[in-house]
């Protein structure tokens, strides 16, 4: 039986899968370098190999037509396996590693961190970005992510890094301003900042009623790094990670006035595609991430907790946890 592909070029194959997936002749030259009408020539000459059109040619845009959609996801799929291949043999541990976080995760725990990779790897340059934005990592947008959320991405490979929990964390003045708190119950008259419905998640932990009755926090931010930093300047108590903030607390600057901590479903975990998990270095940074993860007795002591149930009100669902 003779080989259908021999006689399907591989370049047309490639232009068709660009166009496919920027749903645009025009947006595919560009990112191939090449003309609208080369490009528009490619996928006539295969759309006339195989006898059946593969796009409607809309007046702005193009649109696949069923097969087209057929072999598109195929074309897909097999592009992205063969350029990851090229790329792990190719590929050295050497280069730019990008690394896309949420802003507390990545200022508070992992930067603080990141000099002992780049001892142990000194030939890769890591270019750390902190966004609520979560960028595409199969499109190219960054090698890998530290990304809140239940680990669940199509096309990701993911491993579960840190969880996802609250506590109140006050100044040390803030307390003596107020005469200290003896009891969780005092907090509802105390300035609050950070989301109501966080608050009210802490309080159900700590088993204290009637919080939704109560007036809002008066301040809250989109981010707890944010909110904590209102509460370092002795503003009010604020929610945070007591994983990201030990520092702060082992130095004395932020209290625990009570070991109460509210753990979510979900958590905060290292994602990258499937189809590059043998790049070195990524696989350099997935070991030595994990490692750090594993050394760190907070992330052991808090993952073993039972979550509350209410995912939907979990700090993950803000844009920067």
């Amino acid at each position: 039986m003779s080989d259908v592909l021999a006689r399907l070029p591989l370049s047309a194959i490639r232009v068709f899968e660009t166009a496919a997936r920027l749903k645009s002749f025009t947006r595919a030259a560009g990112e191939l370098g090449m003309t609208q009408a080369a490009v528009s020539w490619q996928v006539r000459a295969l759309e006339q190999r195989l006898d059946q059109p593969l796009f409607h040619r809309l007046p702005r845009e193009v649109a696949l037509t069923p097969a087209g959609e057929r072999l598109s996801r195929a074309a897909t799929e097999a592009l992205s396996l063969l350029r990851a291949t090229v790329a792990d043999l190719v590929e050295t541990e050497a280069g730019v590693l990008s690394i896309t976080t949420v802003q507390s995760l990545g200022g508070l725990w992992l930067a603080p961190r990141l000099g002992g990779f780049q001892i142990a790897h000194p030939r890769v340059a890591v270019r750390l970005e902190a966004t609520s934005q979560v960028i595409d990592l199969a499109g190219g947008g960054a090698d890998l992510a530290l990304r809140g959320g239940r680990g669940e991405w199509p096309g990701l490979e993911a491993h579960f890094l840190i969880p996802a929990v609250q506590t109140v964390l006050v100044a040390p003045g803030f307390l003596e301003q107020i005469g200290g708190l003896a009891r969780p119950e005092d907090l509802l008259n105390a300035q609050r900042i950070g989301v109501a419905r966080e608050w009210e998640e802490w309080f159900q932990a700590a088993g204290v009623r009637g919080a939704s009755d109560r007036p809002p926090p008066s301040l809250a931010a989109d981010a707890q790094t944010l909110e904590v930093a209102s509460a370092l300047a002795g503003q009010g108590a604020a929610l945070g990670s007591p994983i990201f903030f030990a520092r702060e607390l082992a130095e004395g600057r932020l209290v625990m006035p009570f070991d109460v901590v509210a753990r979510y479903t979900g958590g905060y975990w290292l994602a990258y595609p499937r189809e590059r998990a043998r790049v070195r270095k990524i696989a350099a940074f997935r070991d030595w991430v994990l490692a750090q993860a594993a050394a760190d007795p907070l992330i052991a002591r808090y993952a073993a907790m039972a979550p509350l149930n209410a995912p939907a009100a979990s700090p993950l669902t803000r844009g920067d946890p």
